[in-house]
């Protein structure tokens, strides 16, 4: 398996030598300053590489090359954003990049609604409270025909949560829930996230995945022919959410995608945390099962509060959680070994610890939540310790 690392630039508070002294074997980054619909140039791509290479490692996996909202609803300038997305793969290939991860969640990527919660041991965790987000959509943002969304007891719930919550918490869930990724401009004022709902008024799940097969057939017969294996990242949480349809959520979801265009390079991130909120996603079944369309991984853990879907959850310690961690691994490393008997060129999945506690001194450096140091160097060095222990001459069944 080879490790690496999210980076997202200078920006970013840990730095590449962190990650190299972390034990990671190379980074997973973006050109988050470049506007989304907008074509990646080899000089930035370049550049992005030399800083990389100057901390000591290799920028190995592209996470991401935005998908616009225009492409996702077929408006506006899709057909020019899809040329740009076409041409980002070609000037990726020609600089050497095999992995490209990517999305195709309506409006917000990863929502939560705590981005620093304390945990029973003092810990920060990203966490979605499920009453506190119906509470932001009914009360807060005022989305309307939100109530009708909602259960009646959940919606009661959600006003008693609203009546009792301070002006700083109200601003919290706000920011918290409108947040972008360090480096990008695509976080929303009330305002602006309520516009960008209004898009998307006509497109249910079987338009938005018809949107997506659109989108695949045209760029995946690109990524054949530059050799690069385009990834799926999965809903996160995997239901829909502010009224939006979300369509990569299940098994089935999945199934459905890489049926409709049936090549190799049209592929899964697996992410154990994202599928793992769902108690009817079994990750190791899911693991098996595409196997061989996995081109990047994604590992962490959540701690479910419910059985329900929706429900509320945290993010958990990388050996904790719903997920059992150790039947993941151990179906990564068979499909490993099942790519180099082949003798394929791809054999070593990058897969990389996710969405890390904060501990110790990352309570006072102030990352990126969800992408401390030390508490993803913790998952790092216990994700390790499982693929070691697996891989062993004696003990294990993938050497």
């Amino acid at each position: 398996m080879k490790y690496t690392w999210r980076w997202f630039g200078p920006v970013d508070k840990v730095s590449v030598c962190d990650a190299l002294q972390a034990g990671a074997h190379g980074i997973v980054s973006a050109l988050h300053h470049v506007p989304t619909g907008e074509a990646w140039t080899v000089d930035g791509i370049r550049q992005r590489q030399e800083e990389v290479r100057a901390g000591g490692l290799t920028w190995d996996v592209v996470e991401s090359v935005p998908v616009s909202e225009d492409i996702k609803t077929q408006t506006g300038d899709w057909r020019a954003h899809v040329a740009n997305w076409q041409d980002s793969l070609r000037r990726l290939s020609q600089c050497g990049i095999r992995t490209v991860c990517y999305n195709f969640m309506p409006v917000l990527d990863w929502t939560r609604t705590d981005l620093r919660w304390e945990t029973h041991q003092h810990a920060r965790a990203m966490r979605f409270d499920l009453p506190d987000f119906v509470a932001f959509d009914i009360h807060i943002l005022k989305r309307p025909g939100a109530v009708a969304d909602y259960p009646e007891a959940m919606a009661e719930e959600a006003a008693r949560r609203f009546a009792a919550m301070p002006d700083e918490r109200v601003a919290a869930l706000g920011r918290n829930i409108g947040a972008g990724l360090p480096g990008s401009a695509d976080g929303y004022t009330l305002e602006q996230l309520l516009e960008k709902l209004r898009t998307y008024q006509g497109i249910d799940a079987t338009r938005l995945r018809a949107n997506l097969v659109d989108f695949l057939s045209q760029v995946v017969p690109v990524a054949e022919e530059v050799g690069i294996n385009i990834c799926a990242h999965p809903d996160d949480p995997p239901w829909p959410l502010l009224g939006l349809p979300r369509i990569l959520s299940t098994r089935d979801d999945y199934a459905h995608m890489l049926s409709q265009v049936d090549a190799r390079a049209n592929g899964v991130t697996l992410c154990s945390g994202s599928l793992g909120a769902r108690p009817d996603n079994d990750l190791p079944q899911i693991a098996r099962e595409f196997a061989d369309r996995i081109h990047f991984v994604h590992l962490r853990n959540v701690t479910r509060e419910a059985e329900s879907i929706p429900c509320s959850f945290f993010e958990d310690e990388h050996l904790e959680g719903g997920t059992d961690m150790v039947e993941v691994i151990a179906a990564l490393l068979a499909e490993e070994k099942r790519r180099r008997d082949e003798g394929r060129e791809d054999h070593q999945i990058p897969i990389r610890p996710d969405h890390g506690q904060e501990i110790l001194d990352d309570l006072n450096r102030g990352a990126q939540p969800g992408y401390p140091a030390i508490g993803r160097l913790k998952g790092l060095a216990e994700l390790r310790g499982i693929e070691r222990a697996l891989s062993h001459p004696r003990l294990g069944a993938f050497a």
